[in-house]
């Protein structure tokens, strides 16, 4: 069932656009849009009403050590590169039906900038 589950999630990401990740996004301007969600998330380890997002790019979904993961997203199978990372925070329950984030960013550009901004945050 899990399987099926991880197949279907990655249909689903197709089907929402996955290929809709923008190449030239602008950190900068991605940093302006992501202030919206800093009310929830951290661009650093620190856990907040969402995980912090420090090397998120990359990283598995439901992975951070000490934050409360909905059962949804620990058990995803999800791994957060850009195509999964657009269509996450373009409908995030329609790729993870049961996660707790509601929060969206609709606007194709607005998402390839905030990813960009997010392959930023690394530690130094």
């Amino acid at each position: 069932m899990e399987k099926l589950q991880a197949v279907m999630i990655a249909v689903g990401m197709i089907v929402l656009g996955a290929s809709s990740v923008q190449a030239d996004g602008d950190p900068d301007k991605g940093k302006k849009v992501f202030a919206r969600c800093s009310a929830c998330h951290a661009t650093t380890e620190q856990n907040k009403v969402g995980p912090g997002l420090l090397n998120v790019v990359g990283r598995p979904a439901g992975s951070i050590a000490g934050y409360n993961y909905s059962a949804a997203l620990r058990g995803s199978g999800l791994t957060w590169d850009e195509p999964t990372l657009d269509a996450f925070l373009k409908a995030p329950a329609a790729v993870v039906k049961g996660t707790r984030m509601s929060a969206s960013i609709p606007k194709d550009q607005d998402r390839a900038d905030v990813i960009s901004y997010l392959k930023t945050l690394t530690a130094q």
